[in-house]
């Protein structure tokens, strides 16, 4: 039995596919820093076997570790990942999403 690795590195351009703006992977990239959405294509980080392909919405930011995750949920399957945020990510859409589920954090 082989175990299957929790990461693959991808080196990936691609259009996002909610804001239409081209992003340059690094191998690490996994959501638009513009937008910060993304799209539900791995069951594991870079694998691609995922055949759901919905686009997942920035629902959330969670801190863990000093580190701040992008918590996403793909609008096809209800599928939730967190991201961990990237130096390049658009601090006001960072903002946005911590500010709009402020509420959740109250109940």
């Amino acid at each position: 039995m082989t175990d299957t690795p929790k990461f693959t590195r991808r080196v990936e351009d691609f259009i996002c596919g909610h804001c239409g703006k081209k992003v340059h992977g690094n191998g690490f990239t996994n959501h638009c820093p513009h937008c910060l959405w993304s799209k539900h294509v791995d069951v594991n980080p870079g694998d691609r076997k995922s055949g759901c392909g919905g686009l997942m919405k920035p629902t959330g930011i969670e801190i863990r570790h000093g580190e701040n995750y992008i918590l996403l949920q793909c609008e096809k399957c209800g599928h939730k990942r967190p991201n961990r945020a990237a130096p390049e990510d658009d601090v006001k859409e960072i903002i946005k999403v911590s500010v709009a589920n402020i509420d959740e954090l109250f109940k």
